[in-house]
């Protein structure tokens, strides 16, 4: 397993890279976001221990970059004090634990493990009747839908429209065959009911109308979930 260190205090980087190693985690440390960053588009991480304040840039940034490439490894972040608003923000932005310094290294060690068996039991559980598509999984047999392994409530009607658009990602699909495929009722052009729960679904994913992950807009076309 890799496991990618950012921390600008030497001393707890270089700590935290002893007990990993003795748990024979390969370990990429770096004390300056630039590199972490050139590390994590070049190699295969596992699980990545982030700073919150480091440098010329902070963990949330760097969480966010990667979320952004939905690369879904595990995020822990390191903050020498936490406060409800920033655990709000790490969370939002896709971090999966946190960490207070001073910590007991054996306590992160504790952690890293516990990160990586979900993270592991998760990609390796791809169940019969599963699509996977950059951490969003849904299954049609349990009606399940999980984000980055968490699950997303998702209403039936909710789960058949984001679960048509992921059978036929890389297509473009209309309003119109949206409604019809199901709710299995004539369409008419008046009618903005798809429209309100490719929102409400978007809202659910935390998807970005800008910048959409999951469902992009076409315009005048219709709805995508791109390959």
């Amino acid at each position: 397993m890799k496991v990618l260190i950012l921390d600008d205090e030497k001393e707890i980087a270089d700590l935290v890279e002893v007990y990993l190693k003795n748990e024979n985690y390969t370990i990429y440390k770096f004390y300056h976001a630039k590199e972490a960053i050139e590390c994590i588009n070049k190699e295969t991480i596992d699980l990545a221990i982030l700073d919150i304040m480091v440098g010329e840039t902070n963990g949330f940034e760097i969480c966010k970059m990667i979320r952004d490439k939905n690369l879904n490894f595990p995020i822990i972040m390191l903050t020498a004090k936490i406060e409800d608003k920033d655990k709000i923000t790490g969370l939002t932005l896709g971090a999966d634990d946190y960490i207070t310094k001073p910590f007991n290294p054996l306590e992160l060690v504790a952690r890293v493990k516990s990160a990586l068996r979900r993270y592991t039991k998760y990609n390796e559980k791809i169940e019969e009747g599963s699509i996977e598509i950059n951490g969003l999984e849904m299954n049609e047999l349990n009606h399940r839908c999980l984000l980055y392994g968490e699950e997303i409530e998702l209403t039936p009607l909710e789960f058949k429209i984001l679960l048509y658009l992921a059978k036929n990602r890389g297509n473009v699909v209309s309003s119109e065959e949206l409604f019809e495929k199901v709710w299995k009722e004539k369409y008419l052009d008046s009618n903005n009911t798809v429209m309100v729960h490719i929102r409400r679904i978007r809202e659910k994913l935390k998807d970005d109308t800008k910048k959409p992950k999951f469902i992009k807009t076409v315009w005048g076309v219709g709805y995508q979930i791109e390959k």
